[in-house]
C-alpha cells in the first residue's frame, strides 16, 4: 500500500472494487498503475467495478512457507475475468474445491487480512429470493 494505491485499498475497506480506466483508448485495466498497459497513456482514472467475475483458472495451495500465508493453507489462488474486461489474480473463498469450475460466476467479497487490511476476494454470488407474487 502506498500513496498511489491508497484509493484502491480505501475503496476495498468500504466494500467497493476499483479498477483503472484509460481515457485515451477507453480500455479498463487492473491492477492499479499510473499508466495504461494498452496504449501507455497516463490519462487514466479510477472507476468502480461491478464485482462480477468469471473463473479462468485456479490452484489449491497446500504449502506456502511465506508469512502470513503458511497459516492460511490450503487456499485457492485464482485468475478471474472481471465483467468489465480485465483479469485479476485473487483468492476464491467459501467454495469447496470440488465445486470449482472454469467459467463459473463469482462475485467480489471483502475480507480483512492479519494486518487489518481489507482485500478483495471472490466467492459464489448470493442468490436473493424472488419477490412473492402479489
Amino acid at each position: 500500500m502506498d500513496a498511489f494505491t491508497r484509493a484502491y485499498w480505501d475503496a476495498a475497506a468500504d466494500g467497493r472494487l476499483l479498477i483503472r480506466h484509460c481515457r485515451t483508448c477507453d480500455r479498463p485495466h487492473h491492477y492499479p498503475r499510473e499508466f495504461c498497459p494498452h496504449c501507455w497513456s497516463e490519462d487514466v482514472d479510477r472507476v468502480p467495478a461491478s464485482g462480477r467475475a468469471t473463473l479462468c483458472t485456479w490452484s489449491v495451495v497446500h504449502r506456502n512457507d511465506l508469512p502470513p500465508f503458511g497459516d492460511q493453507v490450503p487456499y485457492v489462488a485464482a485468475v478471474v475475468d472481471l465483467a468489465e474486461g480485465p483479469r485479476m489474480m485473487t483468492r476464491v473463498v467459501d467454495v469447496p474445491e470440488a465445486d470449482l469450475r472454469i467459467g463459473m460466476r463469482l462475485t467480489a467479497a471483502f475480507r480483512k487480512d492479519e494486518a487489518g487490511v481489507t482485500v478483495p476476494v471472490l466467492t459464489v454470488p448470493v442468490l436473493t429470493a424472488a419477490p412473492p407474487d402479489v
